[in-house]
């Protein structure tokens, strides 16, 4: 992929929910301003955008979304099993850009 981004992110659970089925990692800042500058244009709904994602071995498609003060990622629970991880733990994304 010709735009990839890694970086360590805390998962979180949302605030929303009391129980676990819905983790997101919150994009550093500095990354999130450059997808930002870098999807204008092909952002879709909610102002999504579409990325592959890898965590430890695990890698899936999904979308990362606009929250208060930079993007959301989900976390689905599959990859938090295969890889160990639950909300609180730091984990090291590797975020590349679908459709830019």
């Amino acid at each position: 992929m010709e735009h990839e981004f890694e970086f360590d992110a805390q998962l979180r659970l949302w605030d929303a929910r009391k129980s676990d089925s819905w983790t997101f990692a919150d994009l550093p800042t500095s990354v999130a301003d450059e997808i930002a500058d870098l999807a204008e244009g092909v952002a879709r709904g909610f102002g999504s955008v579409r990325v592959e994602v890898t965590i430890g071995t695990s890698t899936w498609r999904t979308s990362i979304f606009p929250g208060a003060t930079t993007y959301v990622l989900p976390v689905k629970a599959a990859v938090r099993r295969a890889q160990g991880v639950e909300a609180g733990d730091v984990a090291r994304v590797r975020l590349g850009l679908v459709d830019v």
